[in-house]
């Protein structure tokens, strides 16, 4: 079982061929959900599902929470999206990575993020901060 951050392979097709609308006021519900160890994901993942999925604890609920999107925009030759940071509290979670996924679109999978370790909470607030929105570091980046 291994967690590998990647954008999803699916996720390219589907840019291509059909809406993601990342547009902040008016466009789809992007969420993330956190995963234990025991998941297996990567670029090869298509969906959010519930398997290996961290169990509800404070805020935290199956299907992850709601990410507040910020409207793409580009840098240089890099088109690039990012996410205001999602916290869950009163939270006890053991979390290894997390998936990003289009709940307005079949809960289509857009990226998995790998945290590189256990990040813990013990009854207080899980954050997923996400990196500077620039061509180097968004979260999201298509050069």
């Amino acid at each position: 079982m291994a967690i590998t951050q990647a954008v999803c392979t699916s996720f390219k097709q589907e840019i291509l061929v059909e809406g993601h609308d990342f547009t902040a006021t008016t466009g789809d519900t992007f969420k993330l959900a956190l995963f234990t160890s025991s998941a297996t994901l990567g670029a090869s993942t298509t969906a959010y599902s519930t398997t290996n999925e961290v169990s509800a604890s404070g805020t935290y609920t199956a299907g992850g929470g709601s990410l507040t999107s910020v409207t793409p925009t580009t840098s240089g030759t890099t088109a690039l999206c990012d996410f205001s940071d999602l916290s869950f509290t009163s939270a006890t979670i053991t979390a290894r990575g997390a998936v990003i996924y289009n709940s307005s679109n079949s809960n289509k999978a857009v990226c998995v993020l790998d945290f590189g370790g256990d990040k813990t909470s013990t009854s207080g607030t899980f954050t997923v901060q996400f990196p500077a929105a620039d061509a180097s570091n968004a979260i999201l980046r298509l050069a």
